[in-house]
């Protein structure tokens, strides 16, 4: 008979430019997660960061205050290692350093401002693992932020990866000034997430995306986009992890939560409020990925017709990370 493998509980925390997330979870010796605690908040640590190049205070010490909250879950789960990771504002920011002493004083452990890079491998490893089973590869997975959306296409493994500076929170601080956005924001910054998008798949760098077989999409703009176009009142998890919607239903859903003003937004009963405020730009963003994965794909000759969500993501990677 079969021992069953040992395990530790470790905690991973990931501060994005809109939302601080906390991951407890047991991870056995055979790399098996065993989730314990999940949580979102949005803290806006990006607000300001794309048109000053500095944290605000004011996001700062939001950041700092739900910080301390997780310190505390952390300590009543009995977690034996932390690790916690910073990306896309906090990459970008001159005053990072305050940001480092206030997460220091608030956890007890160092932030790490990981590269665009490892947080592709980090967000790949943690929304295939799940669904290995179920859908072919290979994957395109799709991590969209508020600073940042990273691409990485791969089979078992990460083959190629790349990060892009578009997100949520970026986009609409750069372009979507009124509510709803006007005709011209829209197509400003439809024209960013183009221009990005060919960088991103041209060159010796770029990500082959007509070899995408199960695109899946990760973070809170997806997730909301997800639970739209399944008529959520109340946000469900385990209604939208792993939720399955064709190309169409997904292109749709985002072309309406775009054009709704942040008012009829909150109306749908399952956003936050500084989710409300940039979730329209995310959905620009991921409307404009799927169609390039759809396109790339019949121009070799394939052809996508769903689009796969995930709960699973960069936190579920850095856990696993955890030594």
């Amino acid at each position: 008979m079969t021992s069953p493998a040992a395990s530790r509980r470790v905690a991973a925390v990931d501060c994005g430019t809109n939302s601080l997330r906390l991951l407890v979870a047991d991870v056995a010796d055979d790399g098996t997660l065993t989730e314990v605690d999940r949580r979102t908040t949005i803290v806006r640590l990006g607000q300001g960061v794309d048109r000053t190049g500095e944290l605000a205070p004011d996001a700062l010490e939001r950041a700092f205050a739900v910080t301390r909250e997780y310190a505390q879950v952390i300590k009543d789960l009995g977690v034996e290692a932390t690790r916690f990771v910073a990306t896309s504002a906090t990459r970008d920011a001159r005053n990072r350093d305050v940001f480092f002493d206030g997460i220091r004083a608030a956890i007890g452990v160092e932030a790490e401002v990981i590269s665009g890079d490892e947080e592709a491998q980090l967000s790949f490893r943690g929304a295939t693992g799940p669904m290995s089973a179920t859908h072919p590869g290979p994957f395109l997975v799709v991590d969209l932020g508020g600073g940042s959306t990273e691409l990485v296409l791969g089979g078992s493994t990460p083959e190629a990866a790349v990060s892009m500076d578009v997100g949520s929170v970026r986009l609409t601080e750069r372009h979507l000034h009124t509510s709803p956005p006007t005709a011209d924001e829209v197509a400003a910054a439809r024209a960013d997430v183009q221009a990005a998008l060919d960088a991103a798949t041209t060159g010796p760098g770029g990500v082959p995306l007509g070899r995408t077989t199960t695109l899946v999409g990760l973070a809170g703009s997806v997730t909301s986009v997800t639970a739209y176009a399944l008529g959520l009142r109340e946000y469900d998890r385990s209604r939208v992890g792993g939720a399955v919607l064709t190309v169409e239903e997904t292109l749709g859903a985002c072309e309406r939560l775009l054009a709704m003003s942040r008012d009829e937004r909150l109306a749908l009963g399952f956003l936050q409020p500084l989710r409300a405020d940039v979730v329209g730009a995310g959905a620009l963003v991921w409307a404009e990925v799927v169609r390039r994965v759809r396109d790339d794909v019949a121009a070799a000759g394939g052809e996508l017709t769903h689009v796969v969500t995930s709960e699973h993501d960069i936190l579920d990677g850095i856990a696993l990370s955890i030594r």
